[in-house]
């Protein structure tokens, strides 16, 4: 079963949508946080594996400050990290500094709503567990995912995409979509044949919009923590603009 992680990073062009907008849907939570605060890489984990496990009843928008300073000046921020609850397009709740995970879980439970048959099935992660999670709730998002990274996996793309358009996206269901577009070419793992593909796919991207396509697929399953993402993301953007 996918460990779906409804993780945004939200800038200050996309916050209105990806915030206020989403959480009027979804309770939204907000952490502002910054590359060189040490508390904001404690806390940051505690928030995404907390969140991860509401599956899909609240989603995480991460902000960094020194990048997107608008956001930070509508929130009044004086120190970091900061999080706050957004619902309804309004701050419902909020807290300053890296506190311990049982009072994170508290926090993120005030907003989650109780487990229901639909969650309790897609936990269970099999494909006929997953089939009756979306009877009951069609647009489930743990649901949706899981049962698009196993169709992609058995090599049914395109059941798999027509799947996703379900959900709203995010990093994980991006992942996926690549994944299903990608099919049985889409091992991202290790290093030299992908770093070959991807490089000559750069040749093509400019004026190939299925180079193009291919290429961003390629980012997306490598995933932003592979150091070899923003270096690819870099020549891609050098050889578009």
């Amino acid at each position: 079963m996918v460990d779906l992680l409804l993780m945004t990073d939200v800038t200050d062009a996309t916050f209105a949508h990806d915030v206020l907008e989403r959480s009027t849907d979804i309770p939204v939570v907000v952490d502002l946080w910054a590359e060189w605060c040490g508390p904001c890489r404690t806390l940051g984990p505690i928030l995404e594996r907390v969140v991860a496990e509401t599956g899909g009843k609240v989603e995480l928008a991460k902000v960094d400050i020194d990048s997107n300073p608008q956001v930070a000046a509508s929130f009044a921020v004086q120190s970091i990290p900061a999080v706050f609850a957004i619902s309804g397009g309004k701050v419902v709740d909020s807290f300053v500094g890296a506190l311990p995970e049982a009072a994170v879980r508290e926090f993120v439970a005030r907003l989650a709503p109780a487990e229901s048959e639909a969650d309790k099935l897609a936990k269970q992660g099999d494909e006929a567990s997953l089939r009756q999670a979306l009877e009951l709730q069609h647009d489930h998002p743990v649901a949706v995912v899981a049962l698009a990274e196993l169709l992609a996996g058995r090599g049914l793309g395109e059941e798999a995409l027509a799947l996703l358009t379900r959900v709203p996206e995010t990093a994980e269901s991006r992942r996926v979509a690549a994944l299903a577009r990608l099919g049985q070419n889409g091992d991202a793992g290790g290093d030299g044949p992908l770093d070959a593909r991807l490089d000559a796919l750069l040749d093509r991207v400019k004026d190939d919009d299925d180079a193009r396509r291919e290429f961003v697929d390629l980012l997306e399953m490598l995933g932003a923590d592979d150091p070899r993402t923003p270096r690819y993301r870099r020549a891609l953007a050098s050889r578009l603009y």
